[in-house]
């Protein structure tokens, strides 16, 4: 029973898209993405950097704050099923593996658990 279990939990387990998101412009989707983005590094600051990314491309980030614990490569998981929000802000990050794992208790689009893959892009301003 036990290993019956574990095997349907395997097959039926989120899948990870693994298409680098680098590749081809991505447009974005209609109406207003919600995101919420999690500093799951030793740096401190990463999610204000991600954040002020985002919202340079017209994402509305709603929290930020820090994981529950360490990640060593950036997670941009779809709360509501979209994965093309998910692939939209990924693309706007230049990092992160997207995945669909539904959360209703959480009142975003899209969860961003940063890692140590991601490498912030901005302008320096004088």
């Amino acid at each position: 029973m036990v290993l019956l279990l574990a095997a349907l939990g395997l097959v039926l387990r989120p899948r990870a898209e693994t298409k680098p998101v680098a590749q081809a412009p991505i447009t974005a989707p209609k109406g207003r993405i919600t995101v919420e983005v999690l500093n799951g590094t030793q740096r401190q600051g990463a999610a204000r950097t991600a954040s002020r990314m985002l919202r340079r491309n017209g994402l509305d980030v709603v929290f930020l704050g820090n994981a529950d614990s360490l990640s060593p490569g950036t997670r941009v998981l779809a709360r509501r099923g979209d994965s093309a929000r998910a692939r939209y802000v990924a693309a706007a990050l230049g990092a992160g593996v997207v995945s669909v794992e539904l959360d209703t208790f959480r009142r975003v689009d899209v969860s961003v658990i940063l890692g140590d893959d991601f490498r912030p892009r901005l302008e320096i301003h004088p």
